[in-house]
C-alpha cells in the first residue's frame, strides 16, 4: 500500500522455475548465484528500501548480506514466500 515510490523494492533471488511457478507482485527475480555478474542492475537499487526473498528464507539471507556489503540498504524477508503465502496472501501456491 502506498505510493510506488514509498515501497520497498522485493528482490527474489529464487531461481527462474520458481520464479514462475509463484511470485510475489511486481518482484525483481536476480537469482542468488548472478547477483555479483549483476551487481550493475544493483546499483539502480542504491538509496532504495530493499526486501530480499526467497522459498524459505535461507538463500535471502545471503543475498541480504551480500547487497549490505555493497552499501545497499535491504532485509530478508523472514520465512520467504512459503511463510508468506500461509501468513499473508493463502491465495499463492506453496511449493
Amino acid at each position: 500500500a502506498g505510493p510506488a515510490e514509498s515501497r520497498p523494492l522485493l528482490l527474489d533471488v529464487r531461481f527462474p522455475h520458481e520464479n514462475e511457478y509463484v511470485a510475489l507482485p511486481e518482484s525483481v527475480l536476480i537469482p542468488l548465484p548472478e547477483l555479483d555478474e549483476r551487481a550493475d542492475e544493483l546499483e539502480a537499487l542504491r538509496g532504495k528500501p530493499v526486501v530480499v526473498y526467497c522459498h524459505h528464507g535461507v538463500r535471502s539471507l545471503d543475498g541480504t548480506a551480500y547487497l549490505l556489503s555493497r552499501g545497499l540498504q535491504a532485509v530478508s524477508l523472514r520465512g520467504g514466500i512459503d511463510l508468506y503465502s500461509l501468513q499473508v496472501d493463502p491465495s499463492l501456491p506453496r511449493y
